[in-house]
């Protein structure tokens, strides 16, 4: 059976290969990447960045938003934490959430656009 998804005959373009692994990321570049891509594969880690990307919250806020209790949303980003994909300032008894940069933004931008294509 043939199949349409396939070369149909073994041909390295030796010009395109050298451009594209002169271009390639490290490994610990590589296992980074995949390690955010697998901390937002979480459907609440998700709604969390979604959130703090409309504006700053507090975790109570966000507890609120999510329908979820304070706790299970603070064990949530304290994940998103260490993977540097959000920060907080503490503002006396408060803790307020935001995401740590543009690159996030980007991403949730990005993710929300293509999700409604």
């Amino acid at each position: 059976m043939k199949r349409e998804d396939v070369c149909e005959i073994r041909c390295i373009h030796e010009n395109s290969v050298l451009e594209v692994k002169s271009k390639m990321l490290t490994e610990e570049d590589f296992q980074k990447i995949a390690g955010d891509f697998k901390i937002i594969s979480d459907p609440t880690r998700v709604k969390i960045l979604y959130a703090l990307s409309q504006r700053e919250l507090c975790v109570c806020d966000l507890a609120a938003i999510l329908e979820m209790k304070d706790s299970a949303v603070s064990h949530q980003l304290r994940l998103l934490r260490e993977r540097n994909l959000v920060k907080f300032r503490k503002e006396g008894k408060m803790a307020y959430y935001s995401l740590s940069d543009e690159h996030v933004m980007e991403l949730i931008k990005m993710g929300s656009e293509h999700a409604k294509e």
